[in-house]
């Protein structure tokens, strides 16, 4: 009976034979079925491996940066590590109207990835408490001795040098950025305080500090920086990772030919303080907006990567503020009734027992206006209906469509797929006295406030005496929160047009136990391009050291791939070695097996 002789790519001494007889059946008529089926076990086997093995990883991935960001907001709060050298330092100084305050802001190298965004967050002391500093007056006070603006910001510069390490210091870049009290001053004022401050503060620090690191900036830039602030302590300029994240289809300007992006939902931020009110949220591609209620810009390192390119839409209506518009009305009550009185020949409000009945004030309190060396004596009916009423006048509105205050254009909200938060008065109206910060409904506002109006001077100082109100409210705030209450409701509702049922929006002081200052937004944006440095670095370090960055993944296909290899050369030799055994006759000898293998008749000669 024939042999088979097997010596594929082995050494001579390794050549073997095998007889057919106890040759088992793999080699007779079911071989090619039995290849098959063990190629798709095979082929299953990795398949399933590798799904079993990816999704632990990336499983393990995703709870991973979920405990990164948790662990982030925990550490938030843990006094900066100052000795570590790879933490970056920049500094923040906002010259406001009352005063100026610096923030000084830290972050880790980034991460390599340019479509990542520098983790910055505030610099604490040793004390867990914020680097933070304040200094009154307003820095517009020295508009007529500009020569003593470096003397006067001296000590917070001091205070920040003291905080970051000295080694840092020359690459610690420094902004000193101006906002309402500095816009109001002439060009010629506002230049030489500039150029004071230019000139005197490298002599004596050595923070990084050129010339466009001091500015005026105008309200529509504080309005971006606030929302990108906002934005980036929520996550909402991090990737898409799991279903719970809201998203929203955006097409990217400038890339028309690009198809549209699913990208995390940004917020909306609406900021009602004294004198003015804003508001800011980002516009899709396809809406037409003035240039002037437009910022467009591009937060990522990299110019060519439009990931990160946003359309806000903000607009600043100065004198819409809470105090300001409690200014207005009284103006427009005392010119008003004065009038009347004129064409009617009545005393109302210039005597305390003929007062001006005004509802928006609690109910029996009592208040004065002065004007022109006038008194004006009022007393409150507490009607928030009628008080509501009485102001939407002060609103500006025009009849035309997609108009908000004072008939500005207001690019079209998509309500069902929005999200807001209502910062400074939006907060204080509803939390101070009524005690509901935090998710607004307006019929459960409107509720206490109507209640509110309608409860009796003595009886809501009774509480305040009592410490029932929030720490921070005083007399001033229960004097006018009925007012107050009405005209943000207003503001939201018919100003803005936010319908009534809106159920995204929050009012807040402070998120994630943190108080956003429009300041972050600030050095985010000026020190986007930073990351350039850091992504360069770990290039250059990568191409010297490329075995090392393959990770667990593209090992695991490797060993995958070499593994098929392997399996399927077997089986294909298997293959071959079943198709000579077929040709050959039964009694063909090993020899002639061997020529049909294609080796020299010399040397099977010099083998038999």
């Amino acid at each position: 009976m024939g042999r088979i002789g097997i010596s594929c790519l082995f050494p001579a001494s390794w050549h073997f034979s095998i007889s057919p007889v106890g040759c088992p059946r793999i080699l007779n008529t079911n071989l090619r079925q039995i290849i098959v089926i063990s190629i798709l076990a095979a082929t299953v086997s990795l398949l399933y491996f590798s799904v079993v093995i990816i999704r632990n990883k990336y499983g393990r991935l995703s709870r991973d940066k979920k405990f990164q960001r948790y662990l982030a907001r925990v550490t938030d709060i843990e006094a900066t590590d100052t000795s570590n050298p790879n933490v970056n330092y920049g500094i923040v100084v906002d010259c406001g109207s009352s005063g100026s305050r610096i923030f000084v802001y830290c972050w880790p190298r980034h991460n390599g990835n340019p479509h990542d965004l520098l983790d910055i967050r505030q610099m604490r002391d040793k004390n867990r408490k914020p680097v933070v500093m304040k200094i009154k007056p307003g820095i517009s006070e020295f508009a007529t001795s500009p020569e003593k603006v470096s003397d006067y910001i001296s000590p917070l510069l001091n205070f920040a040098a003291e905080h970051v390490p000295r080694a840092k210091h020359k690459e610690t870049p420094l902004y000193i950025l101006c906002t309402a009290g500095m816009r109001i001053l002439p060009e010629s004022q506002q230049k030489a305080i500039l150029e004071d401050l230019l000139t005197d503060i490298p002599v004596h620090f050595d923070f990084l500090f050129s010339d466009s690191h001091a500015e005026v900036i105008s309200g529509k830039q504080e309005g971006v920086y606030a929302w990108i602030g906002i934005n980036f302590v929520l996550g909402r300029f991090e990737h898409i990772e799991d279903d719970e994240d809201a998203v929203v289809e955006v097409n990217i300007p400038g890339s028309e030919s690009r198809e549209a992006i699913l990208r995390k939902r940004t917020a909306g931020i609406l900021d009602m303080g004294g004198v003015s009110t804003q508001i800011a949220y980002e516009v899709p591609k396809t809406e037409e907006v003035a240039k002037n209620l437009l910022a467009e810009f591009n937060l990522g390192c990299d110019v060519h990567q439009t990931e990160h390119v946003y359309r806000v839409y903000v607009a600043t209506f100065l004198g819409f503020g809470g105090n300001a518009a409690r200014q207005r009305y009284e103006d427009q009550i005392f010119a008003s009734t004065v009038q009347k009185n004129r064409l009617l020949g009545k005393q109302t409000g210039l005597a305390p027992d003929t007062p001006y009945l005004d509802p928006c004030l609690p109910l029996d309190i009592k208040d004065e206006i002065q004007q022109n060396g006038q008194t004006m004596y009022l007393r409150g009916t507490g009607d928030f209906d009628l008080c509501r009423e009485t102001i939407q006048p002060f609103m500006n509105k025009t009849n035309e469509t997609q108009t908000s205050l004072n008939g500005i254009y207001q690019p079209p909200i998509h309500f069902q797929n929005s999200e807001f938060y209502g910062f400074s008065e939006f907060y204080y109206c509803t939390e101070d006295v009524l005690r509901m910060g935090g998710d607004y409904n307006a019929a459960t506002f409107t509720k206490a406030a109507k209640d509110y109006c309608a409860t009796k001077w003595s009886i809501l100082r009774e509480r305040f005496d009592r410490g029932l109100y929030a720490s921070h409210a005083d007399l001033h705030r229960l004097k006018y929160q009925c007012f107050k209450s009405a005209w943000m409701f207003e503001v939201f509702h018919r100003g803005f047009s936010f319908p009534v049922n809106y159920k995204n929006l929050k009012t807040a002081l402070q998120v994630y136990d943190k108080e956003v200052q429009w300041t972050l937004g600030a050095i985010l944006y000026r020190t986007r391009f930073l990351p350039l440095r850091d992504i360069q670095q770990e290039t250059f370090r990568a191409s010297h050291a490329h075995w090392r960055g393959f990770s667990f993944v593209y090992n695991h296909y490797l060993f995958s791939g070499c593994f098929l290899v392997v399996v399927l050369s077997i089986l294909l030799y298997l293959l071959r070695l079943r198709r000579i055994h077929r040709r050959a006759p039964r009694s063909t000898s090993t020899a002639t097996l061997w020529l049909e293998e294609g080796l020299p008749s010399q040397k099977i000669a010099g083998t038999l």
